[in-house]
């Protein structure tokens, strides 16, 4: 019945992307002539006042029509434009995640099952909201202090959310199964691997304990840090459906001239912003993957407060050095280097060929040398990188993608607040401290003593691998000896898996046969 419901929902996706001429304002371009046929055919069902409308406000309807958890599962894709596309990347980048308020009265409800406690006893004064998403919406509210009253923000998950975004999933699994089964081609991208990753970070995003967890993480990181803070979390208050925390007053970083007018010097913020994300990414391996300008908040002191922890991002130490190692090749025009360092990496498969591959890394780097250093984006060199990588069959890398997505948002920021914005002069403080701290004599000290716990851990658990060992080795010759056998449970499961294949098929034979008849019985 789940598979049935699946696809139900998947022709409701479908049908409401045909009604809003979602389908028809697809390119065409290299499209095989059956399916450009058939766009044609399904774009005579589209709504006529869809048909004047520019494709991202087409698609902005469908997803608003779709409902909530839509619109995360279009934002989360926006940042995979190794799967959709840079063009539909772009569209759904611009949905706006604004959605109708919910009760004040379910708000409450909320808080007092997450927190045990009614928000009387809670909060001093609990307003109604001033911001709803299609997760959470957030309240102003006070709470008593020994210093006296004090304003907080409240962000409250929105009921039902996750029953609905259950069901949704459901269906991106199914088009990922399908596109794994039926595209070849498609596999690289790994749909099924990045429908798990959707999944689990909305399931992160949804329990807001954990973006409390995320804020005190990151606010630990930056205690030093010049000109950054994000808001700190009151634990008392917050449980998996609500979070408390500081209100910030301050000017959005969206708000350019009003942060003029505040004095602000949007250089410095410019620089501020970039060295920051720059910090958490290779220093803590820790970063904010959603620091779009809404997101982001300037001070009376100036400093910059990055709120909405739900997304955040994650590199471990090899990959930051990978990293590093490919944008300081990139600085000196060692693509020899930079080809390695994918082969290094396991990015990309080693039956390639390292010189081919440096060939191809040349092409994108000595372009961006004979600019001014203003106009050369990294986001972009790293778009043009994973471009050139689906040429060598390079495997799509979530994190890496979602660090080049954020990437890509911070410049875009930074260039707002100082349109003649050098990436690489701002950057190279950070990018410089981190090459010279990891790339040179210190990498050897360093790796010298992870290499050592390493060998102390492996000598505790040798026991244990030894016993396991030997466990394995009876255990391969009693199979030698009677053979390969499955026990009753795995052979009953095997049966029940493979009715249960069958069934599903013939279930969806019917819904096809019966979507042909009404389709034609509408036409006719």
């Amino acid at each position: 019945m789940s598979t049935l419901g699946a696809y139900f929902r998947l022709w409701r996706v479908g049908w409401i992307l045909v009604r809003e001429g979602v389908i028809s304002a697809l390119p065409s371009e290299d499209l095989p002539p059956s399916v450009g046929l058939a766009k044609s055919f399904v774009g005579l069902f589209a709504r006529n006042r869809s048909k004047s409308k520019k494709r991202s406000d087409r698609l902005a309807q469908a997803v608003e029509r779709l409902g909530p958890s839509y619109v995360k599962i279009g934002q989360f894709l926006a940042t995979r434009p190794d799967v959709v596309g840079v063009e539909f990347a772009d569209d759904l980048s611009q949905l706006q995640d604004r959605m109708a308020f919910f009760p004040l009265a379910a708000a409450k409800a909320s808080i007092a099952g997450s927190l045990g406690r009614p928000t009387e006893e809670l909060y001093a004064s609990f307003g109604e909201p001033i911001a709803a998403a299609s997760i959470a919406q957030v309240h102003p509210a006070e709470i008593d202090t020994p210093a006296g009253r004090k304003k907080v923000a409240v962000k409250v998950v929105r009921p039902g959310v996750r029953q609905r975004f259950t069901h949704d999933i459901e269906a991106m699994y199914l088009v990922a199964h399908m596109q794994e089964r039926f595209m070849p081609s498609s596999r690289r991208l790994r749909p099924v691997e990045v429908t798990k990753t959707l999944e689990q970070t909305t399931k992160v995003e949804m329990d807001l304990r954990l973006e409390a967890a995320a804020l005190s993480e990151i606010a630990e990181n930056t205690e030093k840090d010049p000109g950054f803070r994000v808001p700190k979390v009151d634990w008392e208050r917050t449980g998996r459906d609500v979070i408390t925390m500081e209100w910030i007053d301050g000017v959005k970083m969206s708000d350019v001239e009003g942060l003029r007018a505040a004095g602000h010097d949007l250089n410095l913020l410019a620089d501020t912003l970039i060295q920051s994300f720059l910090r958490h990414t290779l220093r803590d391996g820790f970063f904010h993957a959603d620091m779009h300008p809404g997101n982001l908040f300037v001070d009376e002191h100036g400093d910059i407060v990055a709120v909405d922890m739900g997304i955040v991002g994650r590199l471990g130490k090899k990959e930051r050095r990978f990293l590093a190692e490919i944008l300081f090749g990139f600085i000196t025009r060692d693509y020899i280097r930079v080809a390695e360092v994918h082969f290094e990496a396991g990015y990309v498969p080693g039956h390639h060929n390292v010189e081919s591959f440096a060939q191809a890394i040349r092409a994108i780097g000595e372009p961006i040398h004979g600019q001014p250093a203003e106009t050369i984006s990294m986001g972009k060199l790293l778009t043009l990188l994973f471009e050139v990588t689906e040429l060598f069959d390079m495997a799509t890398r979530p994190e890496l993608v979602m660090l080049q997505k954020t990437m890509v948002v911070v410049e875009g920021v930074s260039r707002m607040l100082n349109p003649r914005f050098n990436m690489w002069k701002a950057s190279e403080p950070v990018v410089g401290d981190w090459i010279r701290n990891n790339l040179g004599p210190k990498r050897i000290v360093t790796d010298l003593k992870d290499g050592l716990k390493a060998a102390v851990k492996l000598a505790e658990a040798a026991p244990e691998i030894a016993a396991k060992t030997e466990k394995f080795h009876h255990q391969l010759l009693q199979m030698s000896e009677n053979g390969l056998r499955f026990d009753a449970e795995t052979a009953e499961a095997i049966g029940k898996s493979e009715a249960r294949h069958n069934r599903s098929g013939r279930i969806a034979l019917w819904i096809i046969a019966l979507a042909l008849i009404y389709i034609a019985w509408v036409v006719t």
